[in-house]
């Protein structure tokens, strides 16, 4: 990613989503799944299992801050409309949210004004087959999960399925998000209002 410029703040402005982000995260989300990149130590496979179900787990008990505090500050959440995901600037996307976008999302869930959200939906999400993939750098690592997440709202409950991929980055002792792809199995059919955070 870029060096952020003095006074830049993810939080405040989407500096860094630029070509060469672009370029970068279409390069690591394209043929990443590659047996001879497979990560087999099970306990560096167990480290990110956890990462990722403490995720799951956050954004079921609605602890979006904790959940945002998982992710790298120049991040970017991705939920693509096409089976194949592609390039995000030339198809539509569900969602494709950077730092800015998360957290003003966040910041209407709890004004109580998101009527789509009100009451908050009750989530449950199962998380497996995780598989850890070697990036090009060696700080860095792709996550692979399939997910199945029961949601509850308006007397329905529904079922949203899919896999999801993960860009983590080392940032000091502890791994950060700094890409997530949600690609649901129904993504280019009618999926409704998705408005909780996949």
């Amino acid at each position: 990613m870029n060096a952020p410029l003095k006074g830049d703040d993810p939080s405040r402005s989407s500096y860094y989503v630029n070509d060469a982000f672009y370029r970068e995260l279409i390069a690591n989300f394209s043929n990443w799944q590659d047996d001879a990149r497979a990560v087999t130590d099970v306990a560096m496979r167990d480290e990110f299992r956890r990462l990722l179900e403490r995720e799951a787990r956050l954004l079921d008990q609605l602890l979006y801050d904790e959940w945002l505090k998982m992710y790298a500050a120049e991040c970017v959440y991705w939920v693509p409309s096409t089976p194949k995901a592609g390039d995000p600037r030339r198809e539509i996307s569900v969602m494709f949210d950077d730092r800015r976008r998360l957290e003003d999302r966040i910041y209407r869930l709890r004004t109580g004004f998101a009527w789509s959200q009100a009451p908050a939906s009750r989530t449950v999400r199962l998380i497996t087959n995780v598989e850890v993939f070697a990036a090009a750098r060696d700080d860095s690592r792709m996550l692979r999960s399939n997910f199945l997440i029961s949601e509850f709202w308006g007397n329905e409950t529904r079922v949203l399925t899919g896999w999801a991929g993960h860009r983590i980055l080392r940032d000091g002792a502890e791994w950060k998000i700094q890409a997530k792809q949600v690609n649901l199995i129904d993504c280019d059919q009618c999926i409704r209002n998705p408005s909780i955070i996949l």
